[in-house]
């Protein structure tokens, strides 16, 4: 069993005024969600998602069943997130991203959705295991832009899929990878992707420092580049002590952000009364003026439109690609026919002498068949001369039955003749 130790740190930033991200590092479990819906709801999805999930912080016995375990806990964690909105409509569109895993021996469990990342670092190199599920990420996908065009595009931070209440049952990412001695597992929001960067989170991760330490120039980076989001960072390395034991006690994991404190809904109390008194303001307001006829208006985000575009790409996409796939069979076709019809102008160009109904006669085409097709028949010529077989000596008789191949009808002719000079007479 590959014993891991984990190091778990989180920051506001420098522009958020609060943070919206949770992460939890256990023994078995680790985990980032970044939150979203604006300062109402992000922190209290990400919070209420990381701290539904504490108890899946045990040993598991098998991939499948922590596999299982965890695609339930999220889709649980999902509905409770859509019941909380019910309870507090103000928190309508909030949801969170979350990337993390289970240790399971020496493999891990991934579930990943939204746009937080798993890294891998291995023999020097770095890997982002999970993908993102972005709307640039899409459009790199369909080969629109390139990743280095993705990182600066103006809806890098449209993301289309989250757990929350948008979506009843959302499709999760849920697969295997396997622990090597000296990899390093990192798990982070894009607060810390985003200014840091590959290359750097990789140089970092080279330098071989403890986790601790580690966790911390991360965010240092982060810092430096001007940290416009919350910005959480999950490290996990494998002990190389094979007798070590895992750190922390059973039930009590390292929790930070969001998730680290009592989930509160004080702050939505406050901007449900607030609300409630606008509106009663605005209906007094309203009282004092003439009616008028209202004109309909619609809305529609931009993450629509773009995703309305991108829908009609792939359409577009899938047109083209079912057209080239009908010429392509339509070419295939006539190749095919055109083939069988050069071949069958061929094959009326061979002549051979065989037996039919106990005389030697001549043949166009070649002693073969296709299914049930023949691909030759008699010659009919009265002029030809009639030679029965049993009239031929036995290896003449011998040499028909097996059939003889000539290039052209007059060959064929010939020969025929020869056989009927040495047929004996009845």
């Amino acid at each position: 069993m590959t014993v891991l130790r984990a190091t778990a740190l989180s920051h506001t930033g420098k522009v958020r005024r609060n943070n919206q991200d949770s992460a939890i590092a256990g023994q078995y479990l680790f985990a980032v969600a970044d939150g979203m819906g604006g300062h109402a709801g992000g922190d209290i999805a990400s919070a209420l998602t990381i701290q539904s999930l504490v108890d899946l912080d045990r040993r598991f016995d098998t991939v499948d069943e922590a596999a299982s375990a965890l695609d339930q806990a999220l889709h649980r964690a999902n509905q409770m997130l859509s019941e909380t909105v019910g309870d507090y409509p103000e928190l309508t569109g909030m949801g969170t991203t979350f990337s993390g895993f289970l240790a399971v021996d020496d493999q891990i469990v991934i579930a990943h959705i939204g746009d937080s990342r798993i890294y891998r670092f291995r023999d020097g190199a770095l890997q982002q295991l999970t993908k993102d599920h972005t709307f640039v990420q899409r459009l790199v996908d369909a080969g629109r832009i390139t990743p280095e065009e993705a990182l600066v595009h103006p809806r890098r931070s449209v993301i289309m899929r989250v757990l929350g209440d948008i979506e009843a049952n959302p499709d999760i990412d849920v697969f295997v990878e396997q622990v090597l001695p000296g990899d390093r597992l990192l798990i982070c929001s894009d607060g810390l992707s985003g200014p840091v960067g590959d290359d750097g989170i990789a140089m970092t991760l080279a330098r071989c420092e403890s986790a601790d330490l580690t966790c911390a120039q991360l965010l240092e980076q982060a810092l430096r580049g001007g940290a416009p989001d919350n910005c959480t960072v999950v490290l996990v390395d494998p002990d190389p002590d094979p007798d070590a034991v895992p750190h922390g006690t059973p039930g009590h994991p390292v929790i930070v952000g969001a998730a680290a404190r009592e989930v509160r809904f004080d702050h939505v109390e406050r901007l449900r009364h607030q609300k409630a008194q606008s509106l009663h303001a605005l209906r007094e307001a309203a009282s004092h003026l003439k009616p008028r006829r209202l004109e309909p208006t619609q809305f529609e985000s931009q993450a629509d439109e773009y995703l309305q575009e991108l829908i009609q790409e792939g359409r577009r996409r899938t047109i083209a690609r079912r057209v080239t796939l009908t010429l392509i069979a339509v070419l295939l076709a006539a190749g095919i026919t055109l083939a069988g019809w050069l071949g069958y102008r061929w094959v009326q160009t061979q002549y051979y002498i065989g037996e039919r109904d106990g005389y030697a006669v001549i043949f166009q085409g070649v002693n073969q068949s296709i299914g049930p097709f023949d691909l030759s028949h008699v010659v009919e010529d009265s002029r030809l001369p009639q030679v029965p077989l049993d009239t031929l000596d036995t290896g003449a008789q011998q040499q028909v039955r097996d059939t003889v191949a000539f290039s052209s009808l007059d060959e064929a002719r010939e020969r025929l003749a020869e056989l009927s000079g040495q047929a004996s007479t009845p």
